[in-house]
């Protein structure tokens, strides 16, 4: 017997609201805090992830790099200085042929990464190997670090320096709160651009 749409839909968006806790959105909120510092100060923001969660990088990069500037009121300016670093087909299949998937983040950042960045990892078990070592090399770097992870946050939680974690034990929610988290920030950003950057012609 087929379960009713409707009340799954519902039972779906009911988990979906219930895993923002208000720790989690106070941790999101100090991201967003980091950001517009980051913004401001030229330094830039690194995201990883596996899977959907590749994807989910590739999708906040972009509203980083262009939209927090572009849209809404207010001047046009210069969004964030960003990268996905699962973006590059070429880069990924050599540092995991090379070195292992284990290394395809730590690599980068080993080349990329600087002090004051800020890097954000999104993992829904928080266990993923290369995102655990992506997570230690950053803090070696001096980078501020971000966990979007849901379950028990797993591994990733206990090693970032700022987790926001979902308690919730399914990934599809856990993918669709990373956006969830990136749009919040992103609109937030786009209210508070910084005066100091320069409007586009």
């Amino acid at each position: 017997m087929q379960t009713s749409f409707l009340t799954e839909a519902h039972s779906y968006l009911k988990l979906l609201q219930e895993g923002f806790t208000d720790e989690a959105l106070e941790t999101v909120q100090q991201l967003a805090s980091d950001l517009l510092e980051v913004w401001t100060s030229g330094n830039q923001v690194l995201i990883c992830g596996n899977g959907g969660s590749a994807a989910n990088a590739l999708h906040i990069a972009n509203d980083f790099h262009y939209g927090i500037g572009a849209c809404g009121n207010g001047p046009f300016i210069p969004g964030l200085k960003v990268e996905a670093l699962p973006s590059n087909p070429a880069i990924i299949t050599c540092l995991a042929n090379d070195t292992g998937f284990e290394n395809i983040f730590k690599l980068q950042l080993q080349v990329k990464g600087q002090k004051n960045d800020v890097l954000i990892a999104l993992t829904g078990s928080g266990n993923s190997e290369n995102i655990v070592r992506a997570i230690k090399y950053s803090r070696e770097l001096g980078m501020r670090n971000y966990v979007i992870t849901a379950f028990d946050g797993g591994r990733c939680k206990k090693i970032a320096d700022n987790a926001i974690h979902i308690p919730i034990n399914d990934m599809q929610i856990a993918e669709d709160s990373q956006l969830l988290i990136a749009h919040i920030c992103m609109q937030w950003l786009n209210k508070n651009k910084p005066s100091t950057i320069k409007p586009l012609k």
